[in-house]
């Protein structure tokens, strides 16, 4: 039997990258999952590709009624074994540069965001929950021009750390992932043109001691691993998948 078979599981930022990759594998692992997007036909195209393993939920997390609406559909179900907050991202800013609008924005996403989907969860997690935020290689590494989203990663961890505590005498386990250069949409997105994305990429690559850029599936499997009772005595901890960026 699939090791998710008969449980419920949430993930936010579920239509590309990452996110869709975490929704893939969960879902081969017998889990029924929630994906929730901000975009209607990638939400369409989700749920083409899953078919009933999946219920979809348009909604902006960092929005008070989408959020709502999202656990409206949690409640639907009944609840929740798996919570992977993965919405957000990030643009670059350089110092001299930085906007409120820049700062607000991508603490909101990346921060209110996070808070908002986890506690919206916490009714809905029983002991044996687990709850798995994305953060990044970002989080303890200087990146030019990327303060603010580096800044907000940093906010996760100690998040992953304080909840961890905080929801120890529940059962429920928190955890980060945090992924570095990893070859999605969004990283590409960053840059201005396809000339300029393949050079973003290849610097990047680099920058790891392992030459390459890591793969959606490869984050996905950590995912897993943190979702799983194989991960049962690990809480509080920020499992770096990035190829040594942040080790060596």
């Amino acid at each position: 039997m699939a090791q998710f078979e008969g449980k419920t599981a949430l993930v936010t930022g579920g239509t590309a990258g990452i996110g869709r990759a975490v929704v893939r594998r969960l879902v081969e692992e017998g889990a029924h999952v929630l994906v929730v997007g901000r975009r209607s036909e990638a939400l369409d195209d989700a749920a083409a590709e899953f078919g009933d393993a999946v219920t979809t939920v348009q909604g902006d997390v960092t929005v008070e009624g989408d959020v709502s609406r999202v656990f409206d559909a949690v409640r639907n179900r009944g609840g929740l074994d798996i919570v992977f907050a993965n919405a957000g991202g990030g643009e670059f800013a350089p110092l001299g540069t930085i906007t409120w609008e820049h700062y607000a924005n991508t603490f909101n996403a990346n921060v209110g965001g996070v808070i908002n989907t986890v506690q919206g969860a916490l009714p809905f997690l029983a002991a044996g929950s687990s709850v798995i935020l994305t953060g990044s290689s970002t989080d303890s590494k200087g990146k030019r021009a990327f303060s603010v989203y580096a800044a907000t990663k940093a906010a996760i961890r100690s998040l992953g750390r304080s909840w961890a505590v905080e929801l120890a005498e529940k059962g429920i386990r928190v955890n980060v992932v945090a992924p570095g250069p990893t070859g999605t949409p969004g990283l590409s997105g960053l840059a201005a043109s396809p000339e300029q994305a393949e050079a973003l990429l290849d610097g990047l690559a680099l920058g790891v001691p392992m030459r390459r850029l890591g793969t959606p599936d490869e984050i996905a499997n950590a995912v897993v691993w943190l979702a799983s009772p194989q991960s049962g005595f690990v809480t509080g901890t920020v499992l770096r998948v990035d190829g040594g960026e942040s080790q060596v």
